[in-house]
């Protein structure tokens, strides 16, 4: 099983841009996910599977493509 992570804003500091996982766990959650990215699911504002809503317990699929955002502010 590959997912796709990619990263957005302040997110990409120290990390890539894009991850590729090959996962043999077919439990695999975006909570998962994060963990192995030392990302605090507290700072993910925007969260999209596949281009839709995602929940951090939401079981990936072989495929899937996560995009993580953190707040962003503007003025």
């Amino acid at each position: 099983m590959e997912v796709e992570i990619r990263l957005f804003a302040s997110f990409r500091e120290g990390r890539e841009k894009k991850y590729f996982f090959k996962i043999d766990n077919l439990n695999l959650t975006v909570r998962d996910i994060l963990e192995k990215l030392d990302i605090d699911e507290e700072e993910v504002a925007i969260l999209l599977i596949n281009g839709r809503d995602g929940k951090v317990d939401s079981v990936l699929k072989d495929g899937d493509i996560v995009s993580l955002f953190p707040p962003v502010g503007g003025g």
